[in-house]
């Protein structure tokens, strides 16, 4: 394929056949087909080659992966690209044909005698051999009755060529001492005494310039989706039958434990059976500071083991793990379409007959208004050189791979770039409290000692007896009081008391933690000061849990969900794009009020089952609003899938993931305003593309018309738009998280 059109002519062939739904890409070169079970993927292929172009199938994975670092030549290409070669090849040696050329036309000094045959010489072969990719697919859409840009360009060239050979050998050209003065004007003349050989090698050179670079940032703009394929470890060191054995990647079973020394990738997405260490997650999701693992933690594959020796069990491989599902989506939102895509598509397929109909016109008009042919033909040939829709055809493609491309390397991932049109008009997002904005983990906020209590005291004692509890609030009080006072002592008895608490020796003492009316019935009243402290923390939604011992309360622990440390940033950075953030919640309204007021939100729904969540969403949408929902929970899902953009943290379950828009590797908020304004920015180059192109052919073409333009100063004009359109949509590379601004 060549351009959009090409595109454009083989979706519409494929879609004619029974059962078969297609969309083609141009930028990727791929189709995405569904058809009925059993059918022949041989139709397929046949129909492609019908339409004058040539398909294949996927080729099988040449190795299934367990980092999820499956290749396959479909997936990222073949390392060396024929393609790109052969018209690098054709580029270079038609430059160096082609520069004497322009020279000697555009600069009389350099016009010897017989300067014009020298011109021939040279011209000829990049006319013929240079433009050959564009005179064979040109002659394909004849013989199949439609035309593209590929016809435009044939017969651009082809004409200028034929037009010198005329004037050459028929006309007064071939002369000695025959000059061709450069002007920017048309001067009436009979035409026989000028040449076009520089507007055809000219303009052979320029669009072979464009389609080279064109190729050439298209296989840079999906170098992300290839390195993502990349990062996962080759070789793993197994435990079998008690001896470590070094086998590939791809021998991997979910269950098997194998072990990561420090320094090496994690081969695939596990749990960790023994050993503690920090894991260095940066090439996955971003992050910079390594993550503190240890027993039972999950880890992800392809990231990197910074401390100690882990031993960790295989939970996913191959293409169920969170690399490999990076990968597929990202290549899923590269191979999808728009709607400002199919814009670009339908237009550009009508266009080039169009195009055909004004050259004619304008060379019929020029002749019956009795100018000299060669002013008719120069005004001819500018209009089908101007309207090649080489810029219109990859406006979009090239902006929606760099753009998911980049989003997949800071931890964005779009599953379609059809999400892409429902960021524009989001105006409301909707956070999920807890594991969003919040950690989603109990924490140990606040100790209050009774008078002439220590607090390293209590904490001490109480965290030693929570520590051999499985309770999550007895886990929030043992990490606290560990992290405040060090290595925590061994109670030499422990009961739990179901529904009530704990009780046990430690260090010699009766100590008993839990409700208060667990303390009330052994006769340890809590003083008015710690009363009125605990209803306080109440009020606020917080969980506290009382201590006492040596038949006396000692004081109070508060424990609580705390927001995550760059929530208030998130949401200020949500304000600065226009948007209004919501917390919707299922806790009471006094825990959802604090949280908003920590954060900076406003407006608050709280005490909402999971079902209503829905209805919620539902009720905004209906208010007039367009909503984008963030969330990481099941019970999340289903107003994920409702909202109009939907935002699922990757740390969250699955279920949620899969009923996204949008996934965030990081549980991070940034992530999420980073999504939005990635998109929008991303959406706002396609429509700068798509009006520098579509701008330019409106105006160039009714200037050629006129007579108003150089022909091959029209050709460079519509290469060179073509490259700035390319070099426009890889600026999004430089986008930047609001994190690292």
């Amino acid at each position: 394929m060549t351009c959009a059109s090409c595109a454009n002519r083989i979706e519409r062939k494929l879609n004619k056949l029974d059962g078969v739904a297609a969309t083609v890409n141009y930028a990727t070169e791929k189709a995405k087909v569904s058809v009925p079970e059993g059918y022949d993927p041989q139709q397929l292929i046949d129909q492609v080659e019908a339409a004058g172009y040539g398909a294949a199938l996927p080729a099988p994975p040449r190795r299934a992966a367990a980092d999820g670092s499956a290749e396959s030549d479909a997936a990222d290409g073949p390392p060396a690209d024929p393609e790109l070669a052969s018209l690098r090849q054709r580029l270079i040696i038609s430059a160096i044909l082609t520069i004497p050329v322009i020279a000697m036309a555009m600069i009389p000094a350099l016009q010897f005698t017989y300067w014009q045959w020298a011109s021939l010489a040279l011209a000829a072969p990049v006319i013929v051999w240079g433009a050959w990719p564009f005179h064979r697919a040109a002659w394909t859409n004849l013989r199949h009755g439609t035309a593209t840009m590929d016809t435009l360009i044939s017969m651009g060239t082809t004409a200028a060529f034929l037009w010198s050979l005329y004037a050459l050998f028929l006309g007064t050209a071939g002369m000695p001492g025959m000059t061709h003065p450069f002007e920017l004007t048309i001067a009436p003349s009979d035409g026989a005494g000028n040449i076009y050989l520089e507007v055809g090698a000219g303009v052979t050179l320029f669009i072979l310039a464009g389609r080279y670079f064109e190729k050439r940032s298209k296989r840079q703009a999906g170098a992300a989706l290839r390195a993502l394929l990349e990062l996962g470890a080759k070789e793993v060191a197994v435990m079998r039958d008690g001896a470590e054995v070094r086998i590939p990647v791809e021998e991997l079973a979910v269950g098997d434990e194998f072990i990561v020394r420090p320094g090496e990738k994690i081969a695939t997405d596990g749990t960790i059976v023994s050993g503690t260490s920090a894991v260095d997650a940066s090439m996955l999701t971003g992050e910079s500071v390594p993550v503190e693992v240890g027993e039972g933690d999950a880890v992800t594959g392809a990231t990197v083991n910074a401390g100690g020796r882990l031993l960790v069990r295989a939970t996913r491989v191959g293409s169920d793990t969170q690399l490999a599902q990076m990968a597929r989506m990202v290549e899923d939102a590269q191979t999808g379409k728009a709607e400002v895509q199919r814009l670009a598509d339908r237009i550009s397929g009508i266009f080039v007959p169009i195009v055909l109909v004004i050259a004619i016109l304008t060379l019929a008009g020029w002749l019956l208004l009795g100018f000299p042919a060669a002013m008719a033909f120069t005004a001819a040939v500018a209009v089908l050189v101007i309207a090649c829709p080489c810029a219109l055809g990859l406006a979009t493609p090239t902006a929606l791979l760099v753009g998911t491309g980049r989003g997949a390397q800071m931890g964005i991932l779009i599953k379609g770039p059809e999400v892409l049109e429902s960021t524009r008009a989001i105006d409301t997002v909707v956070l999920d409290k807890t594991g969003t904005v919040t950690t989603g983990r109990m924490e140990l906020v606040d100790v209050i000692p009774e008078p002439g209590t220590d607090r390293a005291e209590l904490l001490r004692l109480v965290g030693a007896l929570e520590d051999s509890s499985e309770h999550p609030i007895a886990r929030a009080i043992a990490r606290g009081a560990a992290e405040a006072v060090g290595t925590l002592p061994s109670p030499s008895h422990f009961a739990n008391l179901e529904g009530s608490g704990v009780r046990g020796t430690v260090e010699g003492r009766e100590v008993l933690v839990g409700r208060e009316t667990l303390l009330a019935r052994e006769g340890m009243g809590l003083s008015p000061e710690l009363s009125a402290a605990k209803a306080d923390a109440e009020k606020q939604g917080r969980t506290v849990v009382t201590a006492g011992w040596d038949g006396a309360a000692r004081g109070i622990l508060v424990i609580a969900d705390t927001v995550k440390p760059t929530s208030a940033a998130a949401i200020a950075a949500i304000k600065e794009l226009g948007l209004t953030p919501v917390l919707l919640t299922g806790d009471n309204e006094a825990v959802a009020r604090q949280i908003a007021a920590e954060v900076g939100i406003e407006e608050v729904i709280a005490e909402v089952l999971p079902a209503q969540k829905v209805e919620v969403i539902t009720r905004l949408q209906e208010q007039g609003r367009t909503v984008a929902m963030v969330g990481d929970g099941v019970n999340d899902a289903p107003a994920l899938a409702q909202a109009d953009l939907g935002l699922a943290m990757g740390t969250g379950t699955d279920v949620a993931i899969e009923a996204s828009d949008i996934t965030l590797v990081r549980g991070d908020l940034r992530s999420a305003v980073d999504a939005i304004r990635l998109s929008r920015r991303t959406l706002s180059t396609i429509k700068g593309n798509l009006f520098w192109a579509f701008a330019y052919n409106v105006a160039a073409i009714p200037l050629a018309a006129l007579g108003l333009l150089n022909p091959m100063l029209a050709g460079a004009a519509m290469a060179f738009s073509s490259v700035f359109v390319v070099g426009n949509s890889l600026r999004l590379r430089g986008f930047r998280s609001i994190a690292k601004d």
